[in-house]
């Protein structure tokens, strides 16, 4: 067993290492600056268009807002919670910075792949939308190699990285914890409720993430805020030192053993896409099933998944570890965000209960999300034909998932994730004269209409 950690670690670090950073975070910077810092100046746009209805009608299975909370619903998970303690104790609080800066650049990365993902769009044997990476890599690109390995690599996120293992730990361990239930009761609790929503395909994972991700996002936000304003009197401080641990090394405190600025780098970086997903391409599978008539339009309202998932959620999770101190405990992972409510609302059980809870929800909504990513991939690669099947070998990995090594899972995850983002980072740049074209054409598109209006009027 031994042997085989050190093995994923040592591909894990390989996959990982400065290339794919530098490939990850550098297309978001090519796209920031190509697209003329489109994701900071048409913020408010976005967010006015997530809340909108779209008037025209549109081919596509769901509404905008239901393939955005779709998306976040794979998103917004272990990542918020889990991963941004694993980061800071790894990389000290200097990790929650280069979070920011990732998910800053990161959402011109997911505006470009949303708005491919729409525009080469297909429809499926069932008469459902299809699209994302897979799509645009063969019918934009050309490629049916990348496009087939995208498939392949995502299919293998969806059954034993993010969309399983990782996700069904967290559950099981916080109802263990906080609930005292077995393990054994968790899990087919779990199985049953993930088999009763998925089993209904894109329209009924879109009713439920539509609801309890947004209920849970407000839920979670406000708690962190609690956190804060008790804690206001050190938030400054707290700032500060993320900002000043983002460019110098961390010397060791309490039970953190201390790090470098190239820890606290990849760390925060390689956490901060775990969470938002930006680069991954998985996404644009939600996307594509949009009811839309604009790839632009779909693309602004997609970038702000990782708006709210990191910029959000994680920066609420991070300034509550620091601003306690929990960064500094021995705890790890959950067990360090649970300690942080515990210390920072001095409210007995109610802190861990809150954490438990948000992190059940979370992590249920995430194994939805990856379900239907899962499903778009078989699609692809085996026709609708093979979709029973892989749901059924879907469910038996959830139901195994709470007996395997926590470490060993992780590493996977990492894995898997870092393999799927590489052809699809290839296939966004290989697009990059497309998105700008149709990014200009939208723009200007607006620009005619309200000039027209002023005249008239």
């Amino acid at each position: 067993m031994n042997n085989i950690e050190a093995l994923l670690n040592t591909i894990d670090s390989f996959v990982w290492g400065p290339p794919l950073l530098i490939l990850l975070v550098g297309t978001g910077i090519y796209f920031t600056f190509r697209l003329g810092l489109l994701q900071f100046r048409h913020l408010p746009t976005a967010l006015k268009l997530v809340f909108s209805r779209d008037k025209n009608k549109a081919e596509g299975d769901v509404s905008s807002f239901a393939a955005l909370c779709t998306a976040l619903s794979a998103t917004i998970g272990t990542g918020n919670i889990v991963g941004v303690a694993t980061a800071i104790k790894l990389g000290g609080p200097g990790a929650l910075f280069w979070m920011w800066l990732a998910a800053l650049f990161g959402m011109a990365t997911k505006y470009t792949e949303c708005l491919l993902a729409v525009k080469y769009r297909k429809v499926d044997e069932n008469g459902q939308m299809v699209g994302g990476p897979m799509y645009y890599l063969q019918y934009g690109v050309g490629s049916k190699l990348l496009a087939t390995l995208f498939a392949v690599f995502a299919l293998g996120v969806a059954c034993f990285g993010i969309g399983t293992f990782p996700q069904v730990n967290a559950i099981i361990d916080a109802s263990e914890i906080s609930f005292g239930l077995s393990r054994e009761v968790s899990i087919v609790i779990l199985t049953v409720l993930v088999a009763c929503v998925t089993l209904g395909g894109i329209q009924s994972i879109s009713k439920v993430a539509g609801k309890v991700v947004p209920t849970m996002a407000v839920f979670y936000v406000l708690a962190c805020l609690s956190v804060i304003v008790l804690n206001a009197d050190k938030l400054i401080d707290a700032v500060t030192l993320v900002l000043t641990s983002a460019f110098s090394s961390t010397a060791a405190t309490g039970g953190f053993t201390g790090a470098t600025i190239m820890i606290a780098i990849q760390s925060g970086i390689a956490r901060g896409v775990f969470s938002n997903e930006s680069g991954l391409g998985s996404a644009p599978m939600a996307a594509a099933a949009a009811k839309t008539d604009s790839c632009v339009r779909q693309g602004l309202i997609s970038m702000t998944g990782t708006f709210f998932d990191t910029i959000i959620i994680c920066t609420m999770t991070g300034l509550a570890l620091i601003l306690t101190g929990a960064w500094q405990s021995d705890y790890a992972g959950a067990a360090m965000t649970t300690h942080a409510f515990a210390q920072g609302l001095n409210a007995g059980t109610l802190g861990p209960m809150l954490v438990s809870i948000g992190l059940m929800f979370f992590a249920f909504t995430t194994i939805l999300g990856w379900n239907y990513y899962g499903e778009r991939c078989v699609v692809y690669l085996f026709g609708t034909k093979a979709v029973v099947a892989y749901k059924i070998v879907f469910l038996v990995l959830v139901a195994s998932g709470a007996f395997l090594h926590l470490d060993m899972i992780w590493v996977i995850a990492d894995i898997v994730n870092g393999l799927m983002a590489i052809p699809n980072l290839i296939g966004l740049l290989a697009l990059r004269n497309v998105v700008v074209t149709e990014t200009q054409h939208y723009f200007q598109a607006i620009a005619l209409n309200k000039a027209k209006l002023q005249t008239d009027s």
